[in-house]
């Protein structure tokens, strides 16, 4: 789960992270009122989508920018009339663009260095780390590339949290030092804070900034939550705007389904994520393109296969659906009759490859061959991976 950069605002005030004040605005006249509560002068408008790259965007209507810098209430009314209601499009949104619901109005700071910092968990070390950089405000990734000798990394025992010690380590590594050193002990162990008590799985702050009156703040952020403890972070779920998803992931996520849309014709219907990566690479080696992944896990009901066929038609590209399911947990049967039940609830007029194998798997076969439905059957991955291109291309 994503959130916006005001809600992200929201999480530094409630864990004492020092970041300029905005407030969020969904008019025009909003943003007015926002601009002189925090000062009319040295602001800045800035679009609310779940995207990067907004300063240097377009939106559809012809406005340049997604990020303005104004000076009078007037002016925030007039670059946020032209922003709210509109599509940007950016170069992590794709030529379809976002829809610009909110924005923020914030106090705008004069930088005199820029820097990079991130708290996530690293699954190798099995502990959290922290990562940072004199090299802020750019593509970490870019970084690492090219010069990882400004890149430190600092791992975490999750028995004893983040210390002292290595705050003043990773502040020295970013050459703060005095009163600064001071301010990104305090700030780091405001995120270590944040990032632990809100089950977050990535906090990253890009860029963390030195203003010219020496103060250190956050001004840009991140963050991913562990999806799994959500149901213990009421705020934070609260959060979700459902309207910067894919349709089909959030329908997907109602029926506990896990649903990644793609740009291929074969639909794929498998339970566990490791099958349903097989399962896409080799309609890929036989000359097809997935159109998906979607993962009905280890005990799906006939109402989560019902669920799942209704998402994947929802797809206008889909051509053909390819089933392949591992009966370990699950019952092949139950499967087989959630999938006749799905095919005839939606009439179901495309291809269908079913391929079944494990616990009462014979059970299963014998369901679907005698139930009167146009479904091929597989006796292998394989098998069914030829079979379902071939059905989609010829």
């Amino acid at each position: 789960m994503n959130i916006h950069e005001y809600q992200a605002k929201q999480l530094f005030e409630k864990f004492g992270v020092a970041s300029p004040k905005g407030i969020v605005a969904s008019t025009a006249a909003e943003a007015g009122a926002a601009a002189r509560e925090i000062g009319q002068a040295g602001l800045v408008v800035k679009a609310q989508i779940h995207a990067g790259g907004r300063g240097k965007g377009t939106f559809k209507n012809g406005f340049k920018g997604g990020v303005h810098v104004i000076n009078t209430p007037e002016e925030a009314e007039d670059i946020a009339g032209k922003m709210l209601g509109q599509t940007l499009v950016t170069h992590q949104t794709g030529p379809e663009g976002k829809l610009v619901s909110k924005v923020l109005i914030a106090k705008s700071v004069n930088i005199k260095k820029e820097y990079y910092f991130a708290i996530l968990f690293d699954r190798v070390s099995s502990s959290h780390a922290i990562i940072a950089s004199t090299e802020g405000g750019m593509n970490i990734e870019e970084v690492a590339e090219k010069t990882p000798e400004k890149i430190t990394k600092e791992f975490i025992n999750p028995a004893i949290g983040l210390q002292g010690y290595q705050c003043r380590k990773l502040a020295a590594s970013l050459n703060l030092r005095g009163a600064l050193m001071n301010q990104a002990v305090k700030l780091f162990t405001a995120l270590w804070n944040l990032y632990l008590k809100s089950d977050c799985s990535l906090v990253e702050i890009n860029p963390l900034s030195v203003t010219d009156d020496d103060q250190l703040v956050a001004l840009d952020a991140k963050f991913n939550f562990d999806d799994n403890s959500l149901y213990r972070q009421k705020d934070v779920t609260a959060m979700r705007d459902t309207t910067e998803e894919d349709p089909r992931e959030v329908a997907a996520s109602e029926y506990g389904l896990n649903y990644i849309g793609l740009d291929g014709n074969i639909a794929c219907l498998v339970n566990g994520a490791g099958l349903a990566m097989s399962t896409m690479d080799i309609i890929k080696f036989h000359g097809g393109e997935p159109a998906n992944f979607l993962d009905v896990g280890g005990g799906a009901t006939k109402e989560q296969v019902t669920a799942a066929f209704k998402i994947i038609l929802g797809d206008p590209n889909v051509k053909g659906i390819l089933v392949n399911i591992f009966g370990g947990i699950m019952d092949c049967n139950i499967i087989a009759t959630g999938i006749i039940a799905a095919a005839q609830e939606v009439s179901l007029s495309i291809p269908l490859v079913v391929r079944l194998e494990g616990n009462n798997v014979e059970a299963g076969k014998a369901t679907l061959a005698s139930s009167g439905l146009k479904i091929t059957s597989a006796s292998d991955l394989t098998d069914a991976a030829q079979k379902i291109v071939a059905a989609v291309n010829g």
